[in-house]
């Protein structure tokens, strides 16, 4: 993948500000007139929310390196998680709105902070205008790789426009189940919507690299945050990776769910239940050897 110039990145950011009206940038397709005015069912209109931006060192080491993952922080959200524990910024949108050259800003100041990467964290509501502010951003000299941090509810026709601009995909696979799925986020079409992704950001930049220093430089990395009661169906996921995507297909099994958001009124169903709880510690290692078994490649956080 031969990384596009500015005025190819600016003819792309034209492309996507073209899905935002009727707004079909992303599976959901709410039909908004963002660019009239409307907010999508992300809670977005025309311009993009930024919650915060700064380097981050919580990332995967490949990420974060030595000085931080430069990231920045969108407000809204495609997807509706009753579980999702950045509640404040996915849902209630906590974030100013940003101009291209104020975004454009921000990469050039995480570039000179020192950090690794330019990390835009839930973007797919917001791709139109991150990638307006990357050709600003690069013809003012930025020459950081970008990562796409996706929550995984992504068109292949949006991520189509991306190619050579994205350096390293960092996308989710949450739930393998469609009714899952529904009950969870309010989108059964996600399981089907991911993997058709994943496998476009696969063919765009193939497995992760990760040079001598540590860093990733290109690629696909996967992550995946196991829920209690086995609800995501880790194993299932982790073997369609393996045989559909790349069996050196980057994963991260994440450990971290805790209950969060809505989760408390789950709290009586039969089969939803376990989000009231945290994730046990058998759990979490049934699911890393079900991504040992299926033979991928195994990232710490």
């Amino acid at each position: 993948m031969k990384r596009v110039e500015p005025d190819e990145i600016e003819a792309r950011a034209e492309a996507l500000k073209k899905l935002l009206s009727p707004c079909r940038l992303c599976p959901r397709r709410c039909g908004a007139d963002r660019l009239g005015g409307e907010l999508g069912f992300c809670g977005v209109g025309e311009e993009a929310l930024v919650s915060s931006y700064g380097p981050h060192h919580g990332e995967e080491a490949c990420l974060r390196g030595w000085k931080g993952s430069g990231t920045i922080f969108l407000a809204g959200c495609n997807l509706g998680c009753v579980f999702c524990q950045n509640w404040e910024i996915s849902r209630l949108r906590l974030g100013r709105p940003a101009s291209a050259a104020e975004l454009a800003a921000m990469m050039l100041d995480l570039e000179r902070l020192g950090c690794h990467n330019i990390n835009w964290v839930s973007p797919s509501h917001a791709a139109p205008q991150l990638v307006e502010a990357l050709a600003l951003a690069r013809r003012r000299g930025l020459r950081l790789p970008v990562v796409y941090n996706t929550g995984g509810f992504d068109s292949v026709e949006a991520l189509r426009l991306l190619e050579g601009v994205v350096d390293i995909y960092m996308p989710d696979f949450k739930f393998w189940s469609a009714e899952i799925a529904r009950r969870l986020a309010g989108a059964p079409e996600y399981p089907e919507a991911a993997r058709a992704a994943i496998l476009e950001m696969r063919r765009q930049t193939g497995d992760l690299e990760i040079a001598p220093d540590g860093l990733a430089s290109r690629g696909l990395l996967v992550r995946h945050l196991v829920l209690p009661g086995n609800l995501a169906d880790s194993e299932q996921i982790f073997r369609w990776l393996a045989e559909e995507v790349s069996p050196r297909t980057a994963v991260n099994v994440m450990a971290q769910y805790r209950p969060a958001g809505e989760v408390s009124h789950l709290a009586g169903e039969p089969e939803l239940g376990a989000l009231a709880r945290r994730l046990r510690s058998e759990e979490h290692t049934a699911a890393l050897e079900a991504a040992r078994k299926a033979g991928l490649r195994i990232l710490e956080d």
